[in-house]
């Protein structure tokens, strides 16, 4: 069952990296094209900002997902780095689902915290794998 459920995430993040790179393309155009600014920002920055977001965002969520992609090809756990990846991951849905439930609703809280799941799920399905005791040769009494 680890299998599929290490691609699905792998598959769920890379929808999601689209969606937030599509989302932050509307964002930094819609941003351009009305001339918007925070507080005296130049709306310029504002517009390139928006883009390094969403395409430092979408490189991240690739990076997740490749990281799950390759455990479900493999098989096997992802090294320290590619669990420190996904750990990483899923605080940052975990943080987000908590904030988008106040500023965007409820669906798309229920969605991070699907993927949330799908992380979580992903990581204890891979977890450390009980080994074997390494046979130790029992301490006799030496002949005195």
């Amino acid at each position: 069952m680890r299998r599929p459920v290490a691609i699905v995430t792998a598959l769920v993040l890379f929808g999601e990296a689209v969606g937030i790179v599509l989302i932050n393309a509307v964002l930094a155009t819609v941003a351009e094209n009305q001339n918007m600014s925070l507080a005296g920002l130049d709306p310029d920055a504002m517009s390139a900002g928006t883009w390094a977001m969403g395409g430092v965002s979408g490189l991240l969520l690739v990076l997740c997902g490749l990281t799950a992609l390759i455990a479900g090809i493999r098989d096997r756990a992802p090294g320290r780095v590619g669990r420190i990846v996904l750990i990483g991951c899923a605080v940052v849905h975990g943080v987000l689902g908590a904030v988008t439930v106040g500023l965007v609703g409820w669906a798309a809280f229920a969605f991070m915290m699907v993927v949330l799941a799908l992380l979580v799920l992903t990581l204890l399905s891979y977890g450390p794998e009980t080994r074997p005791q390494a046979q130790r040769p029992e301490l006799t009494p030496t002949a005195q």
